[in-house]
């Protein structure tokens, strides 16, 4: 019986838990003007063509860069941007 109890409380505390460590995360809208604003400030990187989409946190990067420096370089700030939980890196190096 202490055993039921116990597990019912422990469900029940993460069933209302979840929701308020979700609510404590950036939005996707606060997450893309961040980002765009890392990449537009950078001198290596200067992000102005690259295309940014943000869902649930994900961060695709996309378009045209000069240089394999730039493609690791805008990865790498966008990963610093507080709530992004994953980047998926499709810029490509222009010959």
């Amino acid at each position: 019986m202490r055993y039921i109890a116990m597990t019912t409380a422990l469900v029940l505390l993460v069933v209302y838990c979840l929701p308020l460590a979700a609510a404590g995360r950036p939005s996707d809208d606060l997450i893309y003007d961040q980002v765009r604003r890392k990449l537009a400030e950078d001198t290596t990187v200067k992000g102005g063509a690259i295309k940014v989409e943000v869902n649930q946190g994900v961060v695709t990067l996309g378009g045209r860069v000069r240089s394999e420096k730039q493609k690791n370089r805008a990865e790498r700030l966008t990963r610093k941007v507080k709530g992004v939980v994953k980047v998926i890196n499709e810029l490509v190096v222009e010959p």
